[in-house]
């Protein structure tokens, strides 16, 4: 097991870029792909897309982005890939769903982003898993719901 404790940078740095373009050719480049809720994390365990096992064990003050490098020399790289993060797209139909949306989700620590007449809440599981809820709440009669991906923009 690989024991990572600090970040070399990032793949689409000057200094970096032409290593790796070098052993992904190669076919010596591994992939650890992350949900984006992970970045948060300091601390875990995965393993890469090659079945390589990482240990990352990170100091609060250093971020894990898309396109950190874990590991660089000269027979393989290690780089963490985000995958794309969905969300939950909540809107009420009118405004006492609203109010108890707001409650309700707050109720359930679901981490939210805002929209102008909807809430977002970013899919850390199965989507099914938080339209059950929704339902055993009674809400999801009076909500619509669409997924959209990290990079659309809030309505």
């Amino acid at each position: 097991m690989l024991l990572v404790d600090r970040v070399l940078g990032n793949r689409l740095d000057d200094d970096f870029a032409e290593r790796l373009h070098h052993l992904e050719h190669g076919g010596a480049v591994e992939w650890l792909l992350l949900p984006a809720a992970e970045l948060a994390r300091r601390r875990f365990r995965a393993l890469t897309s090659q079945g390589s096992e990482v240990a990352v064990a990170l100091p609060r003050d250093e971020p894990l982005t898309d396109g950190a490098i874990l590991l660089l020399d000269a027979h393989r790289a290690i780089v963490v890939r985000v995958d794309a993060e969905r969300w939950l797209r909540l809107t009420p139909l009118d405004l006492a769903a609203a109010l108890e949306l707001g409650y309700q989700v707050g109720n359930l620590h679901w981490r939210v982003r805002f929209a102008a007449t909807a809430i977002e809440v970013a899919l850390e599981g199965p989507e099914e898993t938080y339209l059950a809820r929704l339902a055993v709440l009674g809400l999801d009669i009076r909500i619509e719901t669409r997924i959209v991906q990290a990079d659309e923009a809030p309505c």
